[in-house]
């Protein structure tokens, strides 16, 4: 039987409110300036300032002006020196298109000279709406001055509406700090255009945020190089703190060489192959052992297709950073596995994490960290380093987050932090 979707409908956003709120203000506006105004300019420039992001409206603010005054200004040459002597509907038409040629040609040369390729069509638009029908006017100059004012009129209420603020005061004290498994990203990596539009643009107006989670840099960085953070994430279970804007880790948990060369020849001899996650020069790499099962080679060739991932076939060098050892295998063994470590006690000085894979039945991973990595303590760390003295953390597991998120709702996390942030809207459902 197959899946049903319910059809949702999706609310009015702010950008849509914003838009129709501009729209309605040219023309009040426009009113107000009564004869030679024409709205409609004032609206489509305004339109294209209402951006979801401020740094892309002062952009295309940018764009429009330039393409306005480029635009304007071949418009009026062009009405000065086009000859107004009828010479017949084809000679006309002929002559007029020939104009348009060489006028067209000059407007978008002129943006490439200033280097404003971008503001080429608006320049276009603007040219062609001063010389379609509006050759032989009386006054080309009140014209053209007419036309460039409605198009900065448009610019200036687009700008002032995309950036009115709509909350009382937003915290910028707090740190909020998200899961990303189950709450964020789907078992296909995806995140949803929603939870990536509202989380950059609450990044990009001061609110603190960072990641935590159980994948290294390179598995976080993939399905969320979009968002813009600026804070350092805490990944490998809180073995390591990640700048993801400088390529670098602020802090790292690791295990001693002598331990770790103990822990690989304990592994080995019990004819198993470890993934050997080591740090040098703030690139991950992982070395590891041919392998004759299948998943494991699967899991290999699936892995180091990324860009940010580098496998290595070969001995790890004993004497650098492990930061974990993993290992894949079928349950049987791992447990085996699981079970001498901790006669041995090797779970009295390192931190030890046995589950089952999603993606492989019958398959579990083992995971082993130094004893201290704990996302708990990396965030203190993450704290100190900053000045932070709030926190509020969001995670689906009961009891070890501040905030409880459903299982596999993936925008209620992000709808959750911007109540928390915009705070007018604390408390709306």
């Amino acid at each position: 039987m197959k899946e049903v979707h319910k059809f949702k409908v999706p609310g009015i956003g702010m950008r849509i409110i914003k838009s129709a709120l501009a729209v309605s203000l040219c023309m009040v506006i426009n009113t107000i300036r009564g004869e030679g105004s024409m709205v409609f300019y004032s609206q489509l420039a305004a339109l294209w300032c209402i951006q979801m992001y401020r740094s892309n409206t002062l952009s295309n603010a940018l764009q429009r002006t330039i393409g306005t005054v480029v635009g304007a200004l071949f418009g009026l040459i062009y009405l000065l020196i086009y000859p107004h002597t009828v010479m017949g509907e084809f000679y006309s038409v002929l002559l007029c298109s020939i104009f348009l040629f060489f006028g067209v040609l000059l407007v978008i040369y002129t943006t490439v000279l200033v280097n404003q390729k971008q503001a080429s069509y608006f320049s276009c638009v603007v040219f062609l709406s001063i010389v379609i029908n509006h050759i032989g006017d009386i006054n080309p100059y009140s014209f053209v001055w007419n036309r460039f004012l409605d198009t900065m009129i448009g610019i200036v209420i687009g700008l002032i509406i995309n950036n009115m603020r709509i909350c009382f005061k937003p915290d910028r004290e707090t740190l909020f700090v998200s899961g990303v498994d189950d709450i964020l990203v789907d078992k296909n990596d995806k995140m949803s255009a929603f939870s990536k539009v509202e989380l950059n643009r609450m990044i990009e107006d001061g609110m603190r945020f960072t990641l935590s989670t159980v994948r290294t840099p390179a598995s976080v960085i993939e399905p969320l190089s979009e968002i813009k953070l600026k804070y350092p994430i805490i990944v490998m279970d809180g073995a390591a703190l990640y700048d993801t804007a400088n390529n670098e880790y602020k802090s790292v948990f690791v295990i001693s060489p002598d331990t770790a060369k103990n822990l690989v020849d304990l592994i080995n001899s019990n004819n198993m192959q470890p993934f050997i996650n080591v740090i040098i020069d703030d690139t991950l790499l992982i070395y590891y052992d041919d392998n004759t099962d299948e998943v494991n080679r699967n899991l290999v060739k699936t892995m180091r297709s990324s860009p940010y991932r580098n496998y290595i076939k070969r001995d790890y060098p004993c004497d650098e950073k492990v930061v974990y050892i993993m290992l894949l295998d079928t349950d049987e063994r791992i447990k085996a596995l699981y079970n001498k470590l901790l006669g041995l006690e090797y779970d009295k000085m390192l931190k030890i994490i046995k589950y089952s894979s999603e993606e492989h039945k019958g398959y579990s991973y083992i995971k082993i960290f130094n004893k201290n990595a704990s996302k708990e303590k990396m965030l203190t760390y993450l704290k100190n380093g900053y000045g932070i003295t709030k926190t509020i953390t969001l995670g689906t597991i009961t009891g070890k987050y501040d905030i409880i998120i459903k299982k596999n709702s993936f925008n209620a996390m992000v709808k959750r932090v911007r109540k928390e942030y915009e705070q007018f809207l604390k408390g709306s459902k």
